[in-house]
């Protein structure tokens, strides 16, 4: 892991404080409600960020209690940069939540997440 994933992990770790790694390169972001992503083909901040759109948005629109999804949205944010509503991660769990388009995602998070590439 090179230096450049090592600090977005710590940057998550701070959104998402009991956030680890697991065997197996999984870092767990919400251990009670298990929610993670696997980090061994990750291999820079943009491939991090893409990996945090698409396996964040559904726990933060969906599956979990208000509670736990306003607090899955805030971290989400926080780490991003962004200001994501509900109604906007519904469209973007839509469209490439759980990695269902990887590339569509990449061009989501290049176009600094234009939600006109989405649709």
């Amino acid at each position: 892991m090179n230096n450049e994933v090592q600090d977005c992990i710590n940057r998550l770790k701070a959104a998402f404080p009991k956030a680890f790694i697991y065997k197996n390169d999984e870092l767990i972001i919400e251990p009670k409600n298990n929610i993670y992503f696997r980090i061994d083909d990750i291999e820079n901040e943009f491939d991090f960020k893409c990996k945090v759109i698409e396996w964040l948005s559904r726990p933060a629109h969906k599956g979990l209690s208000n509670w736990w999804q306003t607090r899955i949205r805030n971290g989400m944010n926080k780490f991003l940069g962004t200001s994501f509503t509900p109604a906007e991660l519904s469209t973007i769990y839509t469209y490439i939540g759980c990695g269902c388009n990887r590339e569509k995602a990449k061009t989501f998070v290049a176009s600094g997440y234009d939600f006109g590439v989405l649709a």
